[in-house]
């Protein structure tokens, strides 16, 4: 195998990795994480709480899972870990609050599930603030 096209494809996979972990955290951010915390108080009188664990717990887990989380996915820190609230959230929602949804209805939360999954599986790649500061110290 030729070195230099290896190294190449591992880069454009590193590369595909952090595009894939910024943008997924970026939309999540801006479309759920964001609205919630600027309207926290509407948010959390109206957010579904299907375990009955309190609107408050519920509304900081889903802060949690949709700004917390992401922030984390966007530097590479711990990024398999960060991924599993994301997932649970969208699962919950999925199956709990709109099982009614239909794919159409489902389709971001469904897009999420793969992009988060994704980084679940495969990690956060080179372009990472761990390895970052691995390389260089």
């Amino acid at each position: 195998m030729n070195p230099a096209r290896s190294d190449l494809s591992s880069h454009a996979t590193d590369l595909g990795l952090l595009f894939l972990r910024v943008a997924a955290s970026v939309l999540l951010i801006v479309v759920h994480g964001l609205p919630k915390i600027l309207h926290y108080t509407s948010e959390a009188a109206a957010i579904e709480d299907p375990f009955h664990l309190g609107r408050t717990l519920s509304i900081l887990f889903a802060i949690f899972a949709e700004v917390v989380c992401p922030v984390f996915m966007i530097v590479g820190l711990y990024p398999r870990l960060a991924a599993l609230p994301v997932m649970i959230v969208t699962l919950v929602a999925l199956v709990f609050v709109h099982p009614d949804w239909s794919l159409r209805d489902a389709q971001f939360a469904w897009m999420l599930l793969i992009l988060f999954g994704t980084v679940a599986i495969a990690g956060a790649g080179r372009y990472a603030l761990p390895s970052v500061v691995r390389r260089r110290g």
